[in-house]
């Protein structure tokens, strides 16, 4: 079940990427997929057409980097300027887009 919830974004996500990716907009994935599950995290990447960085130990909520950001829930997502400072946690579709035409004006 979480695996669908989880992927829900990733359309719009693809859409954002393609209209924003530049030195100013990246994307990087974090999976929490558990060991053994390799297959299913590498076919959904390929699946959903996710061009951005992916990273994942196959520690499931054990981690590193989600430990490292301070990932708690899934889908989550902080938007860092390039200044290092977030200017926005868990925007979604088209609330996403619009920040970030508000941030590149």
């Amino acid at each position: 079940m979480c695996a669908l919830f989880c992927r829900a974004e990733n359309p719009h996500l693809v859409e954002i990427y393609k209209q924003f990716k530049g030195p100013a907009f990246e994307i990087l994935g974090i999976s929490l997929d558990k060991p053994g599950k390799k297959d299913n995290w590498t076919k959904a990447i390929e699946q959903d057409g996710l061009k951005w960085p992916q990273v994942s130990d196959l520690n499931g909520w054990q981690n590193n980097a989600a430990q490292l950001y301070g990932i708690q829930a899934i889908p989550q997502n902080y938007l860092i300027s390039p200044e290092g400072k977030i200017v926005g946690i868990n925007l979604k579709g088209e609330q996403l887009a619009d920040k970030l035409r508000e941030l590149t004006r």
